[in-house]
Formats: structure tokens, sequence, C-alpha cells
């Protein structure tokens, strides 16, 4: 005859999975700890981004001068109306549509047909690669000041190659579609192998299956890129014209070390927005107006940014409608 202890008692449903809870202390530290992490980043941001941004509209409002910045003499919208009747806003204002739009589409096309050739499985394809990053490694002013040689008048490798077929030479930094032209072969020079490995990196992301059901149906190279390609590519294509755009508005260092004037050429013919505002702050010591210029670059690169979206989402939702 065996003798049995008594069972203890059920525990209650779930008191297996309950454990004390920790620490007030603890607990807070739990969920503090993730915006310790961030923070590094927003202390940076507030410092060098917000703060610069929110000081430079402030002192937009105001009559400051480079000799005497402690003295601040309310002017409340004057800044702006100032530059909004200067005609040399309007004009840097075009010169910079102008350059943008010569820069920033041979780049965009040239950089989609590198991006092309690169994607193939081709001999040395990653010294290539490689090498698209060399214009945009290299400095500014060295690539300006080279350019700068090369464009010359008397003794320019450019003017030399057109006298070989011909042609009389260009006054490159004196004649206003000239100069132009030359501040934008600068930027595409510089930017087109950095668009093209987006564009690479962009292609690589398009299903291989796609490729392989539009050679099935007899599709050649050129209809696989117009009709698989560039579809795919399209959210890529809208990031890299937007960044463009933004690059374009900013342009400062070509034209600035292309002649090494502020005032963009002897009549301004390739003075941007970025040349504009420098010239005011430090050539003619007006920080209220290059801080009112400097919002109305921020102002038209939104609009341009939101004018880029509008027209990328209808275009989805047209798309996604069919």
């Amino acid at each position: 005859m065996s003798l049995l202890a008594p069972a203890e008692p059920a525990a209650p449903p779930g008191a297996a999975r309950r454990q004390p809870r920790p620490p007030a202390a603890r607990r807070l530290w739990r969920k503090a700890t993730p915006y310790a992490y961030i923070a590094p980043f927003f202390t940076l941001f507030a410092a060098f981004g917000l703060f610069p941004l929110v000081y430079t509209a402030f002192v937009s409002l105001y009559r400051v001068e480079l000799q005497t910045p402690g003295e601040m003499e309310w002017r409340g919208l004057g800044n702006y109306t100032a530059v909004f009747t200067d005609e040399f806003f309007w004009l840097s204002l075009r010169n910079t549509f102008t350059i943008g739009v010569l820069s920033t589409a041979p780049q965009l096309v040239m950089a989609l047909g590198l991006a092309h050739l690169l994607n193939y499985r081709l001999r040395g394809r990653t010294f290539f690669r490689t090498a698209m990053l060399l214009p945009y490694a290299t400095s500014v002013a060295a690539a300006t000041l080279v350019f700068a040689q090369l464009f010359g008048r008397d003794f320019g490798l450019i003017n030399y190659l057109i006298g070989v077929v011909g042609l009389g030479p260009v006054n490159w930094q004196t004649g206003t579609v000239a100069s132009q032209i030359a501040v934008s072969t600068i930027v595409v020079w510089r930017w087109t192998g950095y668009n093209a490995l987006i564009y690479l990196a962009g292609m690589q992301s398009i299903p291989q299956e796609l490729y392989e059901a539009a050679e099935m149906d007899g599709a050649s190279r050129w209809r696989q890129f117009v009709h698989v390609t560039l579809p795919g590519l399209r959210p890529t294509i809208v990031f890299t014209a937007v960044v463009s755009t933004i690059g374009a508005t900013q342009l400062f260092g070509e034209p600035l070390l292309f002649e090494g004037s502020v005032s963009g050429g002897i009549s301004h013919q390739y003075q941007t927005l970025g040349l504009y505002m420098y010239e005011q702050g430090w050539g003619f010591f007006h920080l209220g107006r290059a801080a009112a210029i400097a919002w109305v670059m921020f102002l038209l690169i939104v609009v341009v940014v939101g004018v880029n979206a509008l027209v990328a989402r209808r275009r989805i939702r047209k798309e996604a409608g069919r």
C-alpha cells in the first residue's frame, strides 16, 4: 500500500508567464534609450540645419551690414521688395533656369545611356563603374579651372578644335549663350557618372523575368529598354530630376571659378542665384538682403519639388486607374 502526497492546487492561467515588474528607473531607461540613440542626429540638425534656417529668416527682416553685424534696423519685407525690384535678380533667375536646363537634361540622358551600357556583362565593367565616380570625386575648383583653360578664347583646346573644322573662335567667357553652355558643360561632366550609377542600381533591381518574357515575345533590346527598363526606372528618374533641379538652383562653384567674378561675367550673363546672393552679402555687404535671397531660393526649391511630386503622384494614380 503506497501513500501519495496530496496534489498541489493548480496555478491560475497565465501565472507562469507573469514576471515581476522592473523598477521605475529601468522602465524609464528602456523608453528613453531609442531617443538617446537618435539624439545626436537631431542635435546636429538643430544646430547646423534648423537654427541657421530660422536665423536667416529673422535676419532677412532687418537691415544688416557686414561691417556692423551687431547693428540691426527693422525693415520688415523691405529686403524682399528690394530683391524683387532689382533687375539683376530676375536676370540671375533666368540664367539659373537656362543653365539648369542646359545641364540637367543632357546629363540625365547621358547617364541613362551609360547605365544601360554598364548593365551588360562587359569586360572590366568594375573598372568602368568606378571610373564613373572620378569626375564627382574631383574638386570643383580643380575641374572648373581646367575647363576654363579648355574654353579659353585664344589658346583653348575647344576653339582649336573648332578652328580645325573651319569655324571661327568663340568667346566663351563674354558671350551669353556661349558662357552658359561652358558652365553647363562643367556641371554635366561632374554629375553624369554619379547619376549613371544611381540608374544602374535601379536597373539591377528590375526583375530579370520581365526581360526574359519580353525576349520570348520577340522584343528587341530597344523595345525592352523602352517598355521594361524605363517604366521600372520611373521613380529613380523622378528622384534624379528633383535632385538635379535642386543642385541647379544652388549652383555656385562652377560659375564663380569659371572667370573668377562674383558678377557672373562682364554683363552678368551667367550669374546664378547663388552668385547673386554671394554678391549682395559679401560684395555689397548687405547681409539682410542676402538672407532674403536665400529664403527666396529655399521657397523656389520647395515649389519645384512640390510640383514634381504632384506630377509624379498624378501619373501614378492615372496608371493605377487603368
